[in-house]
């Protein structure tokens, strides 16, 4: 069984848990919303894919490790255009060598307004 993480971030009201960990391997599912209220933040990819890669580094500390740890990232994007914008942040948070990855256009995700959502592996220590 594994155990669920408390990252500090407001849980989803669905039937979710954003970040489970099970022995050192952690997986997690990250979107641009507001850690203490919930709310999608508005704005452009970069915003929203500094928040969603924020919320990302809050989940993996919480659960003992790092984003050096972060081995596979599969993100999902509305516009094939914010690519550009979402890899200049991405570079903000990962440097070489990059976990695997995996980005796929979407026709649109669950939340209006969301133009972003990540789902992570990491293999702790």
């Amino acid at each position: 069984m594994f155990e669920v993480v408390e990252t500090g971030i407001v849980k989803s009201k669905g039937p979710i848990n954003g970040t489970v960990k099970k022995g050192n391997l952690v997986l997690t599912a990250q979107v641009p919303k507001d850690p203490e209220t919930g709310a999608i933040i508005p704005g452009d990819i970069e915003t929203q894919t500094r928040r969603t890669l924020s919320n990302l580094k809050m989940a993996i500390e919480a659960a003992g490790g790092t984003l050096a740890d972060v081995m596979l990232c599969q993100i999902y994007l509305v516009e094939p255009g914010d690519a550009a914008g979402m890899n200049a942040v991405y570079r903000e948070f990962f440097q070489e060598p990059y976990p695997c990855r995996a980005t796929v256009v979407v026709k649109e995700l669950l939340a209006p307004g969301m133009r972003i959502e990540l789902i992570a592996t990491a293999q702790l220590g």
